[in-house]
C-alpha cells in the first residue's frame, strides 16, 4: 500500500471514530474510545508521514484518483515533500492532543457535544493537506472549519463562547470566498481544476498578483494575519485546551500550508514586490500580536495573540524566500523557506505544550485569569516545569528550539544587501527591527505569564488548593518539552529534513547539516556564521551545576526560612504582589497611547474618607472599532434596505431572475 493510500485511510478510520462517537455519546467510557482510537490513528499516520520525508527523492509521486467529487474531475490527493512536512505537524499534534484528551477529557462537562468532532476534526486537516485538486481542496478546507467552529461552540450556553464561534464562522467564510476565488483564477478558461495543470500554467503578472491578494487574505484569515485576527483569540480561548492546542499550534499551520501550496508551488515565479506585501504583513503581524498579548491578564487569550506574533514570524520568513527567489538567489531562499518551516514545526512544540499548561492550570484551579493565580509552582510543580520549558522556547532563548529558528530568520535577514532592489534593501532591515522588537516583548510577555501565575503565593483560594493534574495530561506536556529541547540542542536533523521541501519549491536546500563537525548548524558556510546547540546545552548545564553546587557547598550549611520582607507592614496581602496589569504597565505606556488607545484614571479619596481608591485602565482595539463596527453597520444598513425583496411578486422575482441571468452570460462572454 502506498504511503497516500495508508493515510487516506487512515483518514476514513477517524471519520468512522467520528461516527462511533455518535453512537456511544452517553456511554461513560466513549471518552477513552475516542481519544484512544484517535491517538493509535493519528500515531500510524504519523510515523507513514515521517518515513516519507525522511525517505523523500527528487522525483515527484503520481497523485492518487478516486472517483469522488465532481464527475469529470474526480478527487485527486498526492503526498509529496511539502504535504509530508505538514502531515508530520498534523498528526503529530493530533496524537499528543489525543493523548492529552485521556486526561482532560474527564473533567469536560459537555463530552458528547466534544467527542464527535474531535477526530472529525484531525481527518479535515489531513484532508486539506493531501488535496491535489482545487474541488477537493476547498471542499475538505470548509468541512475542516465547520467541525472546528463545533469544537469551539461545546460551551455553547456562554454568551462570550457564542460571539467567538459566531466571528469564527464569519471569517472561515470570508476566507473561504477568497480561496475559491483565487483558485478560480489559477484554472482560468479552460476550468482545469487538478493542481497537476495549474502548475503548468503561465499567468499574466496582473492575475497573479490578485491570487497573491486572495491568497493573504484568504490562508491569512485563517492563520491569523492582522488585520483579519479578529477571531483568533475569541475562538482559541474559548474551545477546550486541547482543542486550543490543535487549532493553534496546527490548524494555523494548515493555513500556511495552503498559502505556501499556491504561491511557491502553483503560481509561478514570483515578482519581487510580492515579498514587500508579504514581509510588510508579517512584521506588523508580529508587533501587533505580541503587544496585545502583553496587555492581557486572561492566560488563553495571550497565548492566543502570542500565535498571531509567530504566524508573523513565519509570514516573514516566507516574505524573504520570495525576494530571495525572485532574484534568482536560490540558496538564500532556501535559507529563509528552511526557517520558516522550521519555526512551523517549533511553533507546534511549544505552543501545544503552553496550551496544555493552561488546560492543566484550568483543570485544577477553574481559573484563567492570572491575576487570580500565584503560586502554583509549589501545588503543580510539574506543569511549572513544563511551562517554564514552553515559555523559554517560545521567548527564543537557547538551548531551546525558539531560537533555532528566529535566529535562522535572522540569518537570512543579513543577506538582504546582496538584493538588487533599494525598496528590499531598505524594507527587510526594518523588518528585522520589528522582528527584533517583538522577540524582546515576547520574552517579557512569558516572565509576566510564568511570574504572575506560578510564582509568589496564592491570590485566591482555587489557587491555593491546586493540585497537580493526571498522568496523561502530565506525559503530553513532557514529550513536547522533551522535543523543545531536542530540536534546539540538535536542529541539524531538522534541518536536513527539511531539505526536500525547500529544494521542491525553491530548486535548492541548505548545506547538510548532520555532517557538520561537533553538530554545528551553519545556514550558508563556516566563515559567515555557525550555532552549536549541544555545547550551548552543555555549557549551561555544567554552569548552573556549578554555580548551585558552590552556593550550597559554601555559602551556607543549613537551610533558612524566613518570611519575605514585608516593607514594615506585617502579614501583607498576597494581593500586593505585581499583577498581569501592572507587569505590563511600562510597555502600555510607551505603545498603548497610539495602539490602544490606553487611557488610566485613578480615583484617590480625600485624606480620613474610608472608601478605597480606585485605578481605572481604558483599552480599545482600534482594528476592531475601525475596519469591523463599520463593515457591520453597512451590512446591517444594506440588510434593512433590501429587506422589502422578501415581499416582491411572483413577477417581479422572474424579472430578477432574467437580469441576474444575463448579467452572468455577458461576464461569461466576455471572461472567455
Amino acid at each position: 500500500m502506498t504511503p497516500v493510500a495508508l493515510v487516506l485511510w487512515c483518514i476514513a478510520v477517524l471519520l468512522g471514530v467520528s461516527i462511533l462517537a455518535v453512537m456511544m455519546a452517553r456511554w461513560s467510557r466513549a471518552t477513552a474510545v475516542i481519544y484512544g482510537a484517535s491517538f493509535c490513528v493519528s500515531a500510524v499516520a504519523f510515523v507513514t508521514v515521517l518515513l516519507q520525508l525522511t525517505a523523500a527523492s527528487a522525483s515527484a509521486p503520481l497523485p492518487l484518483v478516486l472517483p469522488l467529487g465532481l464527475p469529470w474531475l474526480g478527487a485527486h490527493f498526492r503526498l509529496d515533500a511539502l504535504a509530508a512536512f505538514f502531515l508530520v505537524v498534523i498528526n503529530l499534534g493530533g496524537a499528543a492532543a489525543s493523548f492529552y484528551g485521556l486526561g482532560y477529557g474527564r473533567h469536560e462537562t459537555a463530552p458528547q457535544r466534544l467527542l464527535p468532532f474531535f477526530p472529525a476534526f484531525l481527518a479535515g486537516m489531513n484532508l486539506v493537506i493531501l488535496a491535489a485538486d482545487a474541488f477537493t481542496f476547498l471542499l475538505s478546507w470548509e468541512f475542516m472549519s465547520l467541525v472546528s467552529w463545533a469544537l469551539v461552540m461545546t460551551h455553547h450556553r456562554e454568551r462570550d463562547t457564542r460571539m467567538a464561534a459566531y466571528i469564527y464562522l464569519v471569517m472561515a467564510s470570508f476566507g473561504t470566498m477568497a480561496l475559491l476565488l483565487a483558485f478560480g483564477l489559477l484554472a482560468g478558461a479552460s476550468g482545469s481544476y487538478d493542481f497537476a495543470t495549474m502548475r503548468m500554467a503561465t499567468h499574466t503578472p496582473a492575475v497573479a498578483a490578485f491570487v497573491l491578494t486572495l491568497m493573504l487574505i484568504g490562508a491569512g484569515s485563517k492563520a491569523g494575519l492582522v488585520p483579519l485576527h479578529v477571531w483568533l483569540p475569541l475562538a482559541h480561548p474559548a474551545a477546550p485546551s486541547h482543542v486550543s492546542a490543535l487549532m493553534s499550534g496546527v490548524m494555523t499551520k494548515v493555513a500556511i500550508y495552503g498559502f505556501i501550496r499556491v504561491v511557491f508551488d502553483l503560481l509561478g515565479e514570483p515578482a519581487w514586490w510580492w515579498s514587500m506585501v508579504v514581509l510588510t504583513l508579517g512584521g506588523v503581524t508580529a508587533v501587533v500580536g505580541i503587544l496585545n498579548a502583553l496587555m492581557e491578564q486572561d492566560l488563553k487569550r495571550l497565548l492566543a495573540y502570542s500565535t498571531i506574533e509567530n504566524i508573523g514570524i513565519i509570514f516573514v520568513s516566507l516574505g524573504l524566500a520570495l525576494a530571495f527567489e525572485a532574484n534568482a538567489m536560490t540558496w538564500a531562499a532556501a535559507l529563509a523557506l528552511a526557517a520558516a518551516l522550521f519555526h512551523v514545526l517549533n511553533h507546534s512544540f511549544f505552543k501545544s505544550l503552553l496550551f496544555f499548561g493552561a488546560g492543566a492550570i484550568l483543570t485544577a484551579t477553574g481559573e484563567r485569569d492570572m491575576d487570580k493565580l500565584g503560586g502554583l509552582i509549589h501545588r503543580m510543580p510539574f506543569t511549572s516545569f513544563a511551562f517554564l520549558v514552553g515559555s523559554v522556547a517560545i521567548s527564543a532563548l537557547p538551548p531551546f528550539n525558539g531560537f533555532v529558528s528566529e535566529w535562522l530568520v535572522f540569518q537570512a535577514i543579513l543577506q538582504s544587501p546582496n538584493l538588487p532592489q533599494w525598496g528590499l534593501k531598505i524594507m527587510v532591515p526594518a523588518v528585522g527591527g520589528l522582528l527584533a522588537l517583538s522577540a524582546a516583548l515576547a520574552a517579557a510577555c512569558f516572565v509576566k505569564a510564568f511570574g504572575v501565575a506560578f510564582l509568589g503565593r496564592p491570590r485566591t483560594l482555587a489557587a491555593q488548593l491546586a493540585q497537580e493534574v493526571d498522568r496523561f495530561s502530565l506525559t503530553a506536556m513532557f514529550v513536547f518539552a522533551t522535543l523543545c529541547l531536542f530540536a534546539g540542542v540538535l536542529p541539524g536533523i531538522v534541518i536536513d529534513a527539511l531539505a526536500p521541501v525547500t529544494f521542491t519549491l525553491v530548486g535548492d536546500r541548505m548545506p547538510v547539516q548532520t555532517s557538520v563537525p561537533w553538530l554545528s548548524i551553519v545556514p550558508i558556510t563556516e566563515s559567515r556564521s555557525s550555532y552549536n546547540g549541544l555545547l550551548v546545552f552543555v555549557f549551561i548545564a555544567l554552569s548552573a551545576s556549578l554555580a548551585a553546587y558552590i552556593v550550597h557547598r559554601f555559602a551556607s550549611r543549613s537551610l533558612r526560612r524566613a518570611p519575605a520582607w514585608d516593607c514594615g507592614f506585617p502579614e501583607a496581602s498576597p494581593q500586593t504582589q505585581y499583577t498581569s496589569g501592572s507587569f505590563a504597565q511600562p510597555v502600555r505606556r510607551v505603545f498603548g497611547t497610539h495602539l490602544f488607545r490606553a487611557r488610566e484614571s485613578v480615583e484617590m479619596p480625600a485624606p480620613g474618607d474610608p472608601e478605597p481608591a480606585r485605578f481605572t485602565l481604558d483599552l480599545r482595539d482600534l482594528i476592531w472599532e475601525g475596519l469591523y463596527e463599520p463593515i457591520a453597520g453597512a451590512v446591517w444598513f444594506t440588510a434593512e434596505r433590501l429587506n422589502h425583496l422578501q415581499f416582491l411578486t411572483i413577477r417581479r422575482y422572474l424579472s430578477l431572475v432574467f437580469l441576474a441571468l444575463v448579467f452572468l452570460l455577458l461576464v461569461l462572454a466576455l471572461w472567455s
